[in-house]
């Protein structure tokens, strides 16, 4: 085998990789990422498939699927000790930490530090979630985990000046890959609308796990203006309430919409979707809204798997201004509008209704930029990272000067 043989042959090695992470069927966006982002890699890394080191709660007596080798029980920290032991024991070139502090016991989560502390492979970690004004505590955390990561994966640039500015982590460790989106086809909602019977109205939706920072009252507030001009539309909300929320206070986030509901006189102009879809049915559902509203209260919010299916699907997003969103929907990709201002959301549906060819363009634009999120290339760029790093820990032969 020539050298030039040899590196190709090294470059597209398999790579046996373990991500850590909560994992379906848990209701959680980080659970529905990890199985998206394994599902795109295996298609690449066929002679490794992925493992999950899967963060479980015993209360949820949750079955995970096959590739779910090993449990660590969340608010046990002998489990993330002997979950180390386990992986030093194994095969893995890289460990996949999937990161936000809520998904680990202890105090912030802090459960995880003896784990990564103890790993003798190395770590990849992407960091969900990144603040500015991180408790003393929280900060130690993320210091500790970047440090002891090989590289750092954020899904916005701009959360990795943040990791720069505010947490000193040196830039040339991290690396910016965005949220993954389904391949989805370009087309008109109306076919999707007629199917559904729904070919005369104006459907606005959103996709979540509900709960009170979604601000969906914004939305419904905006609705009962819309209807004064357009009396057809209809708002669909789709998605179960977060299972943490119905835990802790019930469904009374949801029975306070239908409330306020009620009182803004839109029954016939809104629509509860109560379940958490699979795929093919949450992309169905996706054709068939005109325009996909987030109306989030959180400025500091990063991600939006939400938001980037939209995109990904070419719909025109009207969003709150939170970090996630200032990002994707620049560049005319969308419509930004303040934070709990339901008029200046009505105003801007009613703007693209009146104006279809500036609402048009939004959607291509969108559709454009999600081209770069699909999940083939989105593995793609995690299966380059995860290799880069095993070859610089087994250096590639050295290439021959020419070809001829």
């Amino acid at each position: 085998m020539s050298n030039f043989q040899q590196i190709i042959t090294k470059q597209q090695r398999r790579v046996n990789v373990i991500y850590v992470s909560s994992y379906i069927p848990r209701k959680c966006g980080i659970a529905t990422y990890t199985k998206d982002l394994t599902n795109a890699i295996n298609l690449l890394n066929t002679r490794s498939l992925a493992e999950i080191l899967v963060i479980n709660h015993p209360e949820e007596s949750l079955e995970y699927p096959w590739e779910a080798k090993f449990k660590i029980t969340h608010n046990d920290l002998s489990t993330y000790l002997t979950a180390a032991e386990y992986v030093n024991q194994s095969h893995a070139d890289i460990v996949s930490l999937e990161h936000e502090f809520g998904l680990f016991g202890g105090e912030c989560g802090e459960y995880i530090l003896p784990f990564v502390e103890a790993l003798e492979v190395p770590l990849v970690t992407t960091f969900h979630t990144v603040v500015t004004d991180y408790t003393g505590k929280q900060a130690e955390i993320l210091r500790r985990i970047a440090e002891k990561s090989k590289v750092v994966v954020v899904m916005m640039e701009d959360i990795a000046h943040r990791l720069v500015k505010h947490y000193g982590i040196p830039r040339n460790k991290i690396v910016v890959i965005p949220h993954g989106v389904p391949d989805i086809p370009f087309n008109s909602a109306y076919a999707h609308k007629r199917k559904r019977k729904m070919s005369n109205r104006l459907v606005l939706g959103n996709i979540n796990l509900l709960d009170s920072n979604k601000g969906i009252e914004y939305a419904l507030e905006a609705v009962a203006e819309i209807k004064k001009t357009v009396p057809e539309v209809l708002y669909v909300i789709i998605g179960q309430t977060h299972p943490e929320v119905v835990r802790q206070k019930g469904e009374s986030y949801r029975n306070f919409l239908k409330k306020r509901i009620r009182e803004l006189d839109i029954a016939d102009n809104v629509r509860f979707v109560n379940e958490y879809l699979p795929l093919p049915e949450l992309i169905d559902w996706l054709k068939t809204i005109d325009i996909y509203i987030t109306p989030y209260l959180e400025p500091q919010q990063v991600t939006s798997g939400a938001l980037a299916y939209a995109i990904g699907a070419g719909k025109a997003c009207i969003s709150t201004p939170y970090i996630y969103s200032k990002e994707m929907l620049a560049d005319d990709r969308g419509v930004l509008v303040p934070f709990r201002d339901s008029t200046a959301i009505a105003n801007a549906v009613l703007d693209l209704v009146q104006h279809p060819e500036k609402k048009e363009a939004i959607e291509a634009n969108a559709y454009r930029f999600g081209r770069l999120m699909t999940w083939p290339n989105v593995a793609q760029s995690h299966l380059s990272l995860f290799r880069t790093l095993i070859a610089k820990k087994k250096p590639l032969p050295t290439p021959p000067q020419s070809l001829a």
